[in-house]
């Protein structure tokens, strides 16, 4: 493999990391395989290489029928000196060729569609100058790609060689064991004949004590130096001979010592009954594995394996329990997380932190018209309209400060041109030390939504101005016939027309408010700002609200004196709106009350009322458009759900903030806060 040359890109998100190896891996120019060069790599192949980057277990990738290998640092050691790092992207073919006659039926099962996996699996490598022999616990699984094709080769592979060698340790250990007694029993015969024979001998036994301890240390830094591995001997009675390993009191034992302890002395007795059977299978000379889940959830892979003494007699059983859950969780996420992707119907698209796309769902496709091949790779821009490109900078700095983008809505650019209005989430993506290496983007179609919000508007906006003038002319002739019957004498009609002029007022009211939606969304409100005194404002109009208003108790407290600069005229309409609303929605004869207040460079005004108080699920929305709440108490109320939306909108636009708190039974207060002049 060689280096690529400064002039050639390669999108590298997908082999973020890794170590030594992901360095390798972007060191090699790929394109002199069977691969191509990365950009061309299926998804499925991208996706397993950015997985096996970022997992700790040691993981090698074939790919394609020469089974190209990719590999990560933890896998690395197996190779030994002699095979990395020539055998990254060449063939396993050739890298294990002294044992492809063993492995490669397995490889052409699995690129079948099989699965095949194996524990303490022997094979005689040339890794590191010479041959060896070697044991695995391994698993080959197939990496299908979009079509459902097996593509490569995924192999998890943990090495079991320093298992094997402590095994024979204890067999060296025993055979030792036994020499000595015999030479022990040699030297009891011999001990009236001479002390001299009697020194060797205790000599000798010194030695062989050194040996134990030697052997016992050996084993135990064996055990503890396996990752998330528990490591036990029993005897033929089923009794503890030692335990370690870094999850004993994770699998429910202490440091206390086991040996000599049968398992009912140190544990519940059903625990022991669930695994006697596998205990007598052990040391009846039986070699297997079998999966274990814990009432926590954790997933074991525990290995039993019979020890034999030097008469070729099985005397103890070794039981390796290693916690698989990272492995089992990593794949069972995998495949869900494919499956949603692929699923949604949202478009999900990932990109790099330099706004290139590297991934791209069906419906991604659906909705802009790029296929994934003609579109990874390329800027995110490529689907931003011009007068929008500075929108990506923004959410940019947002997203790299650990923040996420939700529901914002926006224009993008279609691969023929048409423009959709999209609702965009955007979350970061990080690494497994909390580093943000990428983006993730779902991408909603709104546009059918904003087109039948147009409809409406304009519908509503036509609507209102075609019944005004109708209503203008009908409000005339109720006065015109006020003025003749107020000196009638027929108090019936003096009273039918009073009604009727204020139902005439409204709706009129009412068509003022449609009018103010559309004109709003049409940005033709003007904001005709002026400076002036808040407090003024808010008791002149207390002093109109006490002349119209008799059914409540209307106050408001001292206020600062503070100049704001702000359409006077629309602010009154606001807060005449909300002292109206607190008038309708609380029973009568309760206080109505407006206070304002100075915080920081911003003056906050409220009202409160003692009435029926909101939910908590509609404070979030009772200032959208339309928006009423539905209770029996609002049923009989009128109002078409516009006074809160226009109140919200005239506040935003002066630069404040309109909200509000309430709480079921007890009453609500609606703030909103200006901007002090300057």
């Amino acid at each position: 493999m060689t280096a690529l040359s400064k002039s050639q890109s390669v999108d590298e998100s997908f082999l973020t990391g890794g170590g030594e190896m992901g360095v390798l891996i972007r060191s090699i120019d790929w394109s002199a395989t069977s691969l191509g060069t990365p950009e061309q790599w299926p998804a499925a192949l991208r996706y397993s290489i950015g997985m096996m980057l970022s997992t700790k277990f040691p993981v090698l990738i074939c790919w394609g029928k020469e089974y190209i290998q990719l590999y990560n640092d933890s896998f690395r050691p197996i190779l030994g000196i002699a095979k990395h790092p020539n055998a990254m992207g060449g063939s396993a073919k050739y890298t294990y060729s002294e044992i492809w006659e063993s492995i490669g039926p397995m490889f052409a099962d699995v690129m079948n569609g099989q699965s095949v996996g194996s524990t303490d699996f022997k094979v005689v490598l040339d890794r590191n100058g010479y041959p060896e022999d070697c044991y695995f616990d391994f698993s080959y699984s197939p990496i299908r790609d979009e079509k459902g094709d097996v593509g490569g080769i995924l192999v998890i592979c943990m090495e079991t060689t320093d298992k094997y060698h402590a095994i024979d340790g204890f067999q060296a250990m025993n055979e030792e064991m036994t020499a000595i007694n015999e030479e022990l029993a040699a030297a009891n015969e011999q001990m009236a004949a001479t002390n001299e024979e009697l020194a060797s001998v205790n000599e000798e036994l010194l030695a062989t004590q050194v040996s134990l301890s030697r052997s016992e240390k050996l084993f135990r830094s064996i055990a503890l130096n396996i990752p998330n591995a528990l490591i036990i001997m029993i005897d033929k009675d089923h009794k503890f001979i030692t335990i370690e390993g870094d999850i004993m009191e994770k699998m429910g034992y202490d440091s206390k010592s086991y040996a000599g302890k049968h398992p009912t002395e140190v544990g519940p007795p059903e625990r022991y009954e669930a695994s006697r059977h596998l205990y007598e299978r052990v040391l009846n000379g039986e070699r297997f594995s079998v999966p274990r889940k814990s009432s926590t959830g954790e997933d074991y892979m525990v290995h039993f394996v019979p020890i034999k003494n030097e008469a070729d007699e099985i005397d103890a059983g070794l039981i390796i329990a290693l916690d698989i859950t990272d492995i089992k969780q990593s794949e069972e996420k995998s495949a869900m997380l494919a499956a949603i992707i692929e699923s949604s119907d949202d478009a999900i698209i990932s990109k790099t932190l330099e706004s290139k796309i590297t991934s791209w769902n069906d419906s991604a496709e659906r909705m802009f018209g790029y296929k994934a091949d003609e579109i990874i790779g390329e800027t995110i821009y490529k689907l931003i309209p011009p007068d929008r490109q500075n929108e990506e900078p923004q959410i940019l700095a947002r997203l790299k400060s650990g923040d996420r983008v939700d529901h914002f809505e926006t224009k993008r650019l279609t691969k023929d041109g048409r423009l959709l209005d999209v609702s965009l989430s955007i979350s970061p993506v990080k690494d497994s030390d909390g580093h943000i290496i990428g983006l993730s983007k779902i991408a909603r179609d709104i546009t059918e939504k904003k087109l039948d919000e147009t409809r409406k508007s304009d519908f509503i906006g036509m609507v209102s101005h075609e019944l005004k003038t109708p209503l203008t002319s009908l409000n005339a002739l109720i006065q015109v016939a006020n003025a003749k019957l107020r000196n009638s004498g027929d108090a019936f009609l003096e009273g039918a027309m009073a009604k009727a002029s204020m139902q005439v007022k409204r709706m009129s009211g009412m068509i003022n408010g449609f009018l103010n939606v559309s004109r709003l969304e049409a940005g033709k409100i003007l904001i005709e700002k002026q400076p002036f005194e808040i407090k003024d404002l808010l008791q002149e109009i207390l002093d109109e609200t006490k002349l119209t208003i008799s059914s409540h108790v209307v106050n408001t407290s001292d206020c600062e004196s503070v100049s704001v600069n702000a359409d006077r005229d629309k602010i009154s309409s606001v807060v005449s709106n909300l002292i109206s609303n607190a008038v309708k929605y609380s029973p009568k004869g309760k206080l109505v009350q407006i206070s304002c207040r100075v915080s920081g460079d911003k003056v906050i005004v409220s009202v409160q009322d003692d009435g029926m108080g909101i939910k908590p699920q509609d404070l979030d929305k009772i200032f959208d458009r339309y928006y009423r709440v539905e209770t029996d108490h609002t049923r009989h109320i009128a109002g078409f759900g516009i006074g809160l939306y226009l109140s919200a909108e005239i506040i935003k636009r002066h630069g404040g903030e309109i909200w509000a708190e309430s709480e079921r039974g007890k009453g609500s207060t609606f703030y909103f806060s200006l901007p002090i002049a300057g």
